[in-house]
């Protein structure tokens, strides 16, 4: 049973949904980064929700840092992350019957009944709180190294828009340029459309576009720790995720490759290329243009309309009606997370590449 993410820098998540608490711990890092609890307040505010477009369970996620830190520098030793559970309603949860979507069904083969069920336990969206809290200070830490990471709405509810931004995003720091679909109208479109799924007891989904700029050529390996794979293992790890794609992605099946090649050129001394259809990587090594990434997000799986299903205790078929709080689309309070999930991708490849001090 591993819950670890990293090999330089390593994160480690635990808790559940309807423990007393959440966490994480960080270790590897190099001593002297910069905490700015400031910033990993704003990326939990970011990650928290939004009024009528999100669930009801409202918890204050206050952040305890409670190793690895002193006077606003990390130690070097193991940083560990603590938020409390403060509002949860567990008596809505009931076990056996399996909620389709979720990993009711899976989790009970691979944990013999002994796993905490009570709102998806270890499962449960919850434990992104404790990841965003981790990859806020490794976002900072990246910034101090000019190295960006934002990420945006592409598309929610079968709505191409930036609805979002202004709340749940990071891209206040990145030339929109990067974004080449970055559209700044029709955001009230897919509020309607959320609250709408809301009212008809149902969810939606969307896609997310993510962008790092400022990372040098170089970074990354050709083969099985291909940039590439070490984000697609990270980001396949924040619940909900169905699909990632880098550039252009799938359409470059239907392109050909006179127009599928990023031609280069050296500008001002650097090498550029004039298209980045590639998305900023080349034979698994970053190539110095804005690494861009878009991942597929799943329509929330708690929905209250009646489903068939099974109760896997009685063995028997049944239909089931699910109860609880729950959000009618995740995209939104999905984005910061997954910049941090870049965040700690690059942060981990970086230190394999420079040394851990290279965060310093």
């Amino acid at each position: 049973m591993k819950n670890t993410f990293g090999n330089n820098i390593t994160l480690t998540l635990f808790g559940e949904s309807h423990g007393p608490a959440i966490g994480a711990v960080l270790d590897g890092l190099a001593p002297g980064i910069e905490i700015d609890e400031g910033y990993i307040s704003l990326k939990m505010e970011q990650r928290s929700g939004l009024p009528l477009l999100s669930t009801s369970r409202r918890e204050p996620d206050k952040v305890r840092l409670i190793s690895g830190v002193f006077n606003g520098k990390t130690t070097g030793t193991p940083l560990c992350i603590l938020i409390e559970n403060k509002d949860v309603k567990s008596g809505d949860y009931t076990y056996g019957p399996a909620r389709p979507g979720h990993a009711d069904f899976a989790a009970f083969m691979k944990y013999h009944g002994y796993e905490d069920y009570r709102g998806g336990g270890h499962f449960s969206g919850r434990l992104t709180a404790p990841f965003t809290a981790a990859g806020a200070i490794l976002l900072k830490a990246l910034k101090n190294k000019g190295i960006l990471i934002g990420t945006h709405i592409k598309k929610c509810a079968g709505i191409f828009d930036r609805a979002f931004d202004d709340y749940a995003a990071d891209i206040e720091y990145l030339d929109r340029a990067v974004f080449p679909c970055l559209k700044e109208t029709a955001g009230e479109d897919i509020k309607s459309a959320v609250r709408k799924a809301a009212e008809s007891h149902d969810s939606v989904g969307g896609i997310l576009e993510t962008a790092v700029t400022g990372l040098n050529a170089g970074l990354g390996e050709p083969w099985f720790d291909s940039l590439e794979s070490c984000l697609s293992h990270a980001v396949f790890s924040v619940p909900a995720v169905k699909g990632i794609e880098f550039g252009k992605g799938f359409e470059l099946a239907d392109m050909t490759g006179s127009a599928a090649n990023d031609p280069l050129r050296f500008q001002g001394g650097s090498v550029v290329s004039l298209t980045n259809n590639n998305g900023g990587i080349n034979g698994g090594i970053s190539n110095g243009m804005p690494l861009l990434f878009s991942t597929a997000i799943k329509p929330t799986p708690s929905i209250s309309k009646p489903q068939q299903s099974i109760d896997f205790i009685k063995g028997e078929n049944t239909d089931i009606k699910i109860k609880g709080r729950h959000d009618p689309a995740i995209v939104h309070r999905a984005a910061p997370v997954l910049s941090c999930a870049a965040a700690l991708v690059i942060c981990d490849l970086l230190c394999a590449r420079y040394g851990t001090d290279y965060l310093k």
